[in-house]
């Protein structure tokens, strides 16, 4: 393997989005990822317009998107009483030039990693083989510390190694040995999917309950011939700190009647919750946890993107979102600075305190906000919303989120591209 590539630690979106970046610059790569298969695990999440903008300039558009996904039309909250809080269109609606996807995240990863093998080849993901570790060494260049599945280790060589491998990422724990341990606020989530008819505009992300207690919905599939689609739900409960989360694993499969109790009280004439909750084929457990803000992503040849550099509460609906971004706008300095320990620097510089300040915007409940607000003002219970908060002043909270998390609309259309078309680069490293 040359020692002029760059490693790339976690084959999840991150770091698959980097890979194409790094191939449609003229990079070579290689992923290491610890699963010895990959497969569509997950349920959904939702893709910001400016994520999709870079897909489609990484050739995957509408056509590959509406495969394994929704464009949504409509962002709304709706108080527990069942009452309107805020509504407004998304994507192309909104006069976006690019839609907001809700996509099922297996499918999109599974695309993701389909499309890396066949530009880059197969063996640009090397499955069950994980980067536990690095070693600078005196030239710039690194080594990454390998095992595989079976326990054999490895040392490979590169120019460059790109931590990727997520919240427990082995990469961030040797540049930060003494980071402070995740972070729960409190909160534990239950997902997965069920048939059932969209609501609202019939490709609505709705937000409903309040602060402590809510349930999201939206679908991610197009309709079927009896106007069903897969209907993504998360439901979330909100504990007294006492509340041992650690026993609730990361995607833990959980019965139905260990938390449906939670949210019978969600019936109204537009939606009937636990009928819908009823109709899942699996539930999975996840408690709502993120990290501190690291001071720096990089050490040397060696930085963090993704989940490794500013895991997210989903709040936002924005962390795979910022994952494509991070790794486009580290390939845009890349042309700019070549294949050096300059280009990360550069990169650290320019995103890692503001990144960092979105996480805290989203352990803060993000855009969800304003259901704290509203809870604040009148124990979310309310017969005219304009009367709580103000529209104009519900509109400036959105936008403000917008604009720190990288799709505020007019900025957004306004932008040249990430990396112009057909850019390489040229620049030999150090």
């Amino acid at each position: 393997m040359s020692q002029d590539k760059v490693l790339i630690a976690g084959g999840g979106i991150g770091g698959l989005a980097l890979a194409l970046t790094l191939h449609q610059i003229g990079v070579e790569c290689t992923v290491f990822e610890s699963v010895r298969e990959l497969r569509p695990l997950g349920v959904g999440i939702n893709l910001q317009p400016n994520a999709v903008r870079e897909l489609e300039d990484l050739g995957i558009g509408e056509a590959e998107m509406d495969k394994v996904g929704i464009p949504a039309r409509e962002w709304a909250l709706v108080g527990l009483n069942g009452r309107e809080i805020y509504a407004e269109p998304r994507g192309k609606l909104a006069g976006y030039n690019w839609h907001q996807y809700a996509v099922h995240r297996g499918e999109f990863h599974m695309m993701l990693y389909r499309t890396v093998i066949e530009r880059l080849g197969p063996d640009a993901v090397r499955l069950g083989r994980k980067v536990t570790g690095y070693r600078k060494e005196a030239d710039g260049s690194v080594v990454a510390l390998v095992e595989g599945a079976d326990g054999e280790r490895s040392e490979v060589p590169g120019r460059l190694l790109i931590g990727a491998d997520g919240i427990h990422s082995s990469v961030r724990a040797q540049m930060h040995p003494g980071q402070p341990p995740i972070r729960w606020g409190g909160t534990i989530m239950w997902r997965g999917t069920a048939k059932g008819v969209p609501i609202r505009t019939g490709s609505s992300f709705v937000g409903l309950g309040t602060s402590r207690h809510r349930v999201v919905l939206y679908p991610i599939s197009h309709p079927d011939e009896h106007g069903l689609s897969d209907i993504n739900w998360i439901a979330e409960q909100t504990y007294d700190t006492d509340h041992d989360w650690t026993k609730s694993g990361w995607f833990r499969p959980v019965e139905l009647s260990e938390f449906a109790h939670e949210f019978d009280g969600f019936v109204y004439d537009w939606l009937d919750l636990p009928e819908l909750l009823a109709k899942s084929d699996v539930a999975y457990e996840n408690p709502m946890i993120d990290r501190d803000p690291l001071p720096t992503w990089v050490d040397g040849p060696v930085a963090l993107i993704g989940d490794a550099a500013h895991p997210m509460y989903p709040t936002g609906s924005n962390g795979a979102s910022q994952a494509i971004m991070d790794a486009r706008m580290l390939g845009r300095i890349l042309i700019e600075r070549g294949v050096t320990s300059e280009a990360l620097n550069t990169f650290d510089e320019e995103f890692c305190g503001p990144i960092g300040q979105v996480a805290m915007r989203n352990r803060g409940a993000g855009p969800f906000g304003l259901l704290n607000m509203v809870d604040e003002r009148c124990g979310g219970q309310f017969e005219d919303i304009d009367a709580v908060i103000p529209a104009d002043e519900r509109s400036a909270f959105m936008l403000a989120y917008k604009q720190a998390a990288g799709f505020a609309k007019d900025r957004l259309n306004a932008a040249p591209r990430t990396i112009p078309e057909g850019a390489r680069v040229t620049r030999e490293p150090a």
